[in-house]
């Protein structure tokens, strides 16, 4: 596979994993570290439902993502508004989160076009902030 084509497959799986991300998602359910890797997701819902690519590359997604898409030559915020552009309706339900050190993982429940699916999220906690850092789509092995 092309360099190019590895990081422009990653920003499409995390347009993937986004759009499951536009109507509902709630951390209230989870304590301690669970909680704020739920309310990352949260976030990043929030951004991308509200058209703020910039604030999803800047904020949502992890460093060394952002780094993959810019040594491939891709433009972060083009990739997810293309990528977002395509999706109407959709609704998200994290269903367990998973915390090792700085990395953590969340099973989310997605519904899109009346498909239901689940998929994981990965993250990873840069500073004192949780980032995704890749996307494991609903179907996807």
């Amino acid at each position: 596979m092309r360099r190019g084509a590895g990081a422009s497959l990653l920003a499409a799986s995390l347009a993937l994993g986004l759009s499951a991300c536009g109507s509902t998602t709630s951390s209230s359910s989870f304590k301690g570290e669970d909680s704020a890797v739920a309310q990352a997701i949260t976030n990043m819902q929030s951004d991308a439902t509200a058209g703020s690519y910039q604030k999803v590359c800047a904020n949502d997604l992890a460093g060394a993502v952002q780094a993959r898409l810019k040594a491939s030559g891709d433009d972060c915020q083009k990739a997810l508004k293309s990528q977002l552009s395509e999706i109407d309706n959709f609704e998200l339900t994290v269903k367990s989160v998973a915390v090792s050190g700085d990395t953590a993982t969340a099973r989310v429940q997605s519904t899109y076009s009346g498909k239901v699916g689940l998929g994981t999220l990965s993250l990873v906690k840069e500073g004192s902030h949780w980032k995704v850092s890749g996307v494991q789509a609903p179907g996807a092995p």
